[in-house]
């Protein structure tokens, strides 16, 4: 079996699910690969352009079904400052190092890295542990 277009989650019916697999970030970020659903059996991703595969988009199979993407919680920090322009500041470091940032309304959230988060403690931020989807922002050349 192959996946050959992505549907926007919420945007297909339910009633074609077929299957479902488990990613990470670094999983959901692909054109062309090897997965296996929960149930075991394996189809082959093949896309013309990557895709940024987000929770409970929809892989369409060449028979129609669909293989439901489910986004795993990963170890990641949480990044809060006591005033927006710190935070921004920290936004601009971490874009500066090419890292992949989550932006959320009053906080950042990246990988677990301590050469990192030793950076941003040092430039004022609180740094929180959390367990959760990654969902970075798309890069600057990333208009898809």
């Amino acid at each position: 079996m192959r996946a050959t277009a992505v549907e926007t989650a919420g945007r297909w019916a339910v009633s074609r699910e077929a299957g479902r697999i488990l990613a990470d970030f670094d999983q959901r970020f692909r054109r062309r690969c090897l997965y296996t659903t929960e149930a075991g059996w394996d189809f082959l991703l093949d896309l013309r352009t990557p895709a940024r595969l987000r929770h409970g988009d929809g892989l369409v199979l060449d028979d129609g079904r669909i293989i439901r993407v489910v986004a795993l919680a990963e170890n990641l920090v949480e990044i809060t400052t006591f005033d927006d322009r710190t935070l921004a500041v920290l936004a601009w470091h971490l874009g500066n190092r090419h890292l992949p940032v989550q932006i959320l309304r009053h906080s950042l959230r990246i990988r677990t890295d301590r050469s990192i988060e030793d950076m941003l403690e040092a430039h004022g931020a609180s740094i929180t542990p959390v367990r959760a989807v990654f969902d970075p922002e798309p890069g600057a050349y990333d208009h898809g």
